[in-house]
């Protein structure tokens, strides 16, 4: 259970004889290990070898440094988590058998167990994040700061002086002055949403002759000191001596860890800057409303911001017929046929061909008869049902009619009714796509493929009320974030570049904020909302879900400080005033055998 980390213990042997690797001694250096084993959270006491002791290894032992041990039957992988323990009397101690390298710092090892405790998971899975992905028995020598001549602008300046900032940062602005700020305080940390972002930051820094570590490969420079440039695990990375911390895109969903426990490296980055005692910046276009509760606020000049952003056009498809009408409207055409020095990308976020489907006969919606929901239609056109995969022939249940109208296009067949009206080939780009892409004018894909170019002439976004209507609580926000990753490719609105939205809500706040550059006119509502509502920032929520739930579930109970919703498609949601309370109910709750997900601040609800 989290929280017991640190509580001595013994290893669980249930006979009485002696293993044979035991080497018991009346006394000697004794350490306690957290071992890598999946279901076990809690460590264990060991003896240092005396020839340890002899051949230097015992003098590289320290807190953190992974180590292997017997445990049981086996010889398993551990982190040291204590040293010069005092174990319990009358317990003979099996020895450490190997000294694999260097680990996370006593410093990670603590956020880690915060971590663990915030999120609720396993330590072990925090540390495993922390440690470098080979083993290292020597440190490089200690990298000194380079001197930045140049002067930082003002507002690099400003945004250092106090320990809790909120950068909102135009799209197309550079952060580079920022890090370069940091840089003249002292090693610097720079958490960061893609592994493209920290290349190009890490090889910008390193023309200029700054120390630069990039992670995880650079694991042991990092802790030489210099700047440290990573992605979301970067939150755990060693900093020989942390002066500031700095993370760009803080809204970007990928700096949240999918995998249990689900911490999100603006919150880790934030908690490792104020146990140092040393600013932290978040830096972000549209700051998320956890980053305005947490930080000041600092904006750039409004006419800066506004220039900042691309020209934005609005395609209003209200007056046209839903039915009648396809995905691409008359006015696209121009736009779409356009040859420009970079690409076009069309995004669309339904994958395959079809989403939505009626009988061109008898105008039926396509329904799976057993689960009454909307069939899919898949590359062969072959119907699908979303919820059991269960697969039909293409044939109207109604009318025996095999012609059908496609009410709501995926992917699939958006890039052949392009191809068509282009007169030109078109790439189709998923997050499954893998491997280099071919040069093409058009583009036509999910939300990542504006992972793939680092430019665009013109993003188009075929069907932008899909975003805005999601039925997720983030909705706004996350619709808001889109339009700003898409205009950072297009540019400044004095580069020409553009953004195209198709939408029957031309009004709507979140477009309103994009046009008009202002990420208040939407953060301001958004905000009044949540409070209203009861949602987070203003609560916190774990949602629970796996065959193990329920068990979970009854082992929770009905605890007054906590709302119980669900269960519903297989799921609870927990909700209470603050994630200290919600770590708290949850901890208390012992972690059931079986498949079980607890996601603390979920995004998808």
């Amino acid at each position: 259970m989290p929280g017991n980390v640190s509580d001595q213990s013994q290893l669980p042997f249930e006979d009485t004889e002696p293993h044979p690797e035991f080497k018991p001694r009346e006394s000697g250096r004794v350490v306690r290990v957290l071992p890598d084993v999946g279901g076990i959270d809690r460590p264990f006491d060991y003896l240092v070898p005396q020839e340890w002791e002899n051949d230097g290894r015992g003098d590289a032992l320290e807190v953190g440094s992974r180590v292997r041990i017997p445990f049981g039957a086996r010889r398993v992988a551990g982190w040291v988590v204590e040293d010069q323990v005092n174990p319990p009397e009358g317990v003979n101690l099996r020895e450490l058998t190997k000294l694999s390298g260097k680990g996370p710092s006593l410093e990670i090892i603590e956020i880690s167990r915060w971590a663990s405790y915030r999120w609720y998971g396993r330590v072990s899975a925090v540390l495993k994040t922390a440690s470098p992905t080979r083993n290292i028995n020597r440190l490089p020598a200690t990298r000194s700061g380079v001197p930045v001549n140049a002067v930082p602008p003002s507002w690099a300046i400003k945004a250092l002086e106090e320990p809790r900032r909120v950068l909102r940062m135009p799209p197309s602005e550079d952060p580079l002055p920022l890090i370069k700020a940091a840089v003249k305080m002292g090693d610097t940390l720079v958490v960061v949403p893609s592994i493209e972002m920290s290349k190009e930051l890490s090889q910008n820094l390193d023309k200029l002759g700054i120390p630069v570590a990039l992670l995880p490969d650079q694991w042991a420079e990092a802790a030489a000191g210099g700047v440290v440039i990573g992605t979301r695990s970067a939150a755990f990375a060693p900093v020989r001596k942390l002066a500031a911390v700095i993370v760009l895109d803080e809204h970007d969903e990928s700096l949240k860890e999918e995998r249990m426990p689900t911490w999100h490296a603006r919150e880790v980055a934030a908690e490792r800057a104020d146990r140092a005692g040393v600013p932290c910046v978040l830096v972000s276009p549209t700051p998320s409303l956890e980053a305005l509760q947490w930080g000041e606020l600092q904006t750039f000049p409004k006419i800066d911001e506004y220039k900042s952003w691309p020209e934005i056009k609005v395609i209003d498809r209200r007056s046209e017929d839903p039915i009648r009408t396809g995905l691409l409207s008359d006015a696209l055409v121009p736009l779409i046929r356009e040859n420009n020095t970079e690409p076009t990308i069309c995004v669309l976020n339904r994958k395959g061909r079809s989403r939505l489907l009626a009988c061109t006969h008898c105008g039926e919606l396509v329904r799976c008869d057993s689960h009454q929901t909307p069939l899919i239609q898949d590359e062969e056109e072959i119907f699908i049902c979303p919820i059991d995969g269960e697969r039909r022939p293409q044939v109207c249940n109604f009318c025996g009619s095999t012609k059908f109208k496609n009410l709501r296009a995926g992917i699939s067949r958006v890039r052949e009714e392009i191809e068509a009206l282009a007169r030109q080939p078109v790439i189709e780009i998923t997050s499954e796509t893998e491997g280099d892409i071919p040069e093409c004018n058009l583009y036509v894909g999910t939300t990542a493929v504006l992972n793939r170019f680092p430019k665009a002439s013109q993003v188009i976004f075929l069907d932008f009320d899909q975003e805005i209507l999601a039925q997720k609580f983030r909705a706004n926000e996350q619709s808001l974030a889109l339009l700003a990753h898409a205009a950072r490719l297009v540019g400044k609105k004095e580069n020409g570049g553009k953004l195209i939205v198709q939408t029957r809500q031309p009004d709507h706040e979140v477009l309103r904020a994009a046009i008009e550059g202002d990420p208040d006119l939407l953060s301001g509502s958004e905000l009044q909302r949540r409070k209203l509502l009861n949602l987070p920032p203003f609560t916190a929520l774990a949602k629970i879900s796996g065959p193990s739930a329920p068990i979970f579930m009854k082992a929770l109970g009905k605890p007054k400080e906590a709302e119980i919703m669900g269960p519903k498609n297989g799921s609870w949601l927990i909700k209470t005033s603050r994630s200290e309370e919600l770590a708290r109910i949850l901890s208390q709750v012992e972690r059931p055998s079986g498949r079980l997900r607890i996601e603390v601040d979920p995004y998808d609800v």
